[in-house]
């Protein structure tokens, strides 16, 4: 049996090893002659995976380290037979506490407290739910869209006109799809108040970035359309600015290896069915009050700090990603 992973997946290292071959390159250097012969596929972001890759190998089986899988040809998949499996929900609290410091950073430097603020939340599924319950213990006024899962269960989401046009800060969670794709475009945006703070963890397509720029909206961007090459524009007027790294928590990353070494263990018999990397203590939730997070934030991320850097260095986005430090959740 053979397996080509992305080498940037962590804690994998000795795990696959001893029943299957394991050849481990970089997510962007995968070809088709590196997966002609493989049984598995372990990806992330930066491997499209589709008819070109995988047209004329025998892989049988796609794992994604990752909560998303716009980067995969699931159509294709289906026809040829191959099984797809995704990390769902495994980052959700790691962005749960990015939109945590980028709110703390929000009401110290604009001088607010929260329950002089109403937050609107796109997408209330596993991140968007975290950041609901959350934001509404410390105190902010909350409005919540979620089409799909309003037409499903009739739950009383509101309709993303009405949240644009009454929060004070909108922050999106939204798989990317024909359907999220510039979902904030010019008419959205000019719903909004002219100091609506717009927040980005999603998929940088999610929001139009010329769009998003023209309207002077301020805004929070984790994720660019077209990266690691981002929009200089975007990047000078930005609030804060990080590397696509919302996610990046050392509990994130054991969740999403996790999630696809069970998968494929499940999928080609092998005894993994319920492994967990020993290096990395999961996270125990808990709650935590507005004051206990103001006063304990910045010691597990600094993100103004890494704004900052960003921002000195735009070019070396990519860099900065790849170089990121996971962080360690603490609620």
């Amino acid at each position: 049996m053979k397996i080509v992973a992305d080498s940037a997946i962590p804690y994998l290292e000795g795990v696959l090893e001893p029943y299957a071959e394991v050849c481990r390159l970089p997510g962007s250097a995968i070809r088709q002659e590196h997966v002609l012969d493989a049984d598995a596929l372990l990806v992330r972001t930066r491997t499209r995976c589709d008819g070109k890759l995988l047209g004329s190998s025998r892989v049988r089986f796609v794992g994604t380290a990752t909560i998303g899988t716009d980067h995969i040809d699931l159509a294709y998949c289906r026809r040829a037979g191959i099984r797809v499996a995704a990390a769902p929900g495994c980052n959700a609290r790691g962005v749960l506490q990015y939109i945590a410091a980028a709110l703390v950073h929000l009401a110290r430097t604009q001088g607010w407290e929260p329950a002089a603020r109403t937050l609107g939340i796109v997408g209330v599924g596993h991140v968007g739910s975290l950041v609901r319950v959350y934001a509404e213990q410390w105190g902010f006024r909350v409005l919540c869209c979620d089409p799909p899962r309003e037409e499903r269960e009739h739950a009383g989401f509101l309709p993303l006109e009405e949240v644009a046009r009454r929060a004070d800060i909108l922050t999106f969670h939204t798989p990317l799809d024909e359907t999220t794709r510039h979902m904030a475009d010019a008419r959205l945006l000019a719903l909004t108040r002219p100091a609506c703070v717009i927040i980005n963890t999603s998929r940088g397509e999610v929001i139009d970035t010329g769009a998003l720029v023209a309207s002077g909206r301020p805004c929070i961007a984790d994720v660019w359309e077209h990266e690691p090459q981002i929009d200089g524009r975007l990047l000078e007027r930005a609030l804060l600015a990080t590397p696509h790294i919302a996610g990046y928590s050392a509990q994130g990353k054991a969740n999403a290896a996790s999630a696809v070494v069970r998968a494929l263990s499940r999928e080609f018999g092998l005894p993994h069915a319920e492994w967990y990397p020993a290096e990395v203590a999961p996270c125990t939730p808990r709650t935590l009050s507005w004051q206990a997070l103001c006063s304990t934030i910045d010691g597990h991320f600094d993100i103004a700090a890494l704004s900052r850097e960003l921002k000195r260095r735009p070019g070396e986005f990519e860099a900065m990603r790849d170089q990121y430090r996971y962080r360690e959740e603490y609620f």
